[in-house]
């Protein structure tokens, strides 16, 4: 018995889906309102700085934590704040934008 037989036999109301079909964007609420990307120094090391999301806290850390993973950088959330080490304004501007939200680039 082939492994698909089996698993159609333990599982009979599973439909595969096609290879083909891609997922939604994103499992994370997207809002209407620009989530505000800025620039600070902080004893002399630059740090990128999220904002302004008004969704709820897990998903909001669930985006800080894909963002770190994809800039291969350190970071924190903290106090409805994502903070990631380093400025990479340009590059979490695009990522965000991929994902369907609306940012807003605060200060130089």
């Amino acid at each position: 018995m082939e492994l698909k037989d089996q698993l159609k036999n333990l599982f009979p109301d599973h439909v595969p889906s096609e290879p083909g079909q891609t997922k939604a964007k994103s499992d994370i609420w997207l809002q209407d309102e620009p989530i505000s990307c800025k620039y600070e120094k902080r004893k002399g090391k630059p740090i990128t700085i999220i904002e302004g999301y008004n969704g709820a806290d897990s998903d909001f850390k669930k985006l800080a934590k894909e963002l770190k993973t994809k800039l291969s950088v350190g970071g924190t959330f903290k106090e409805g704040r994502i903070i990631i080490q380093g400025d990479y304004r340009d590059r979490i501007m695009q990522i965000l934008q991929e994902k369907g939200f609306k940012v807003k680039r605060v200060g130089g």
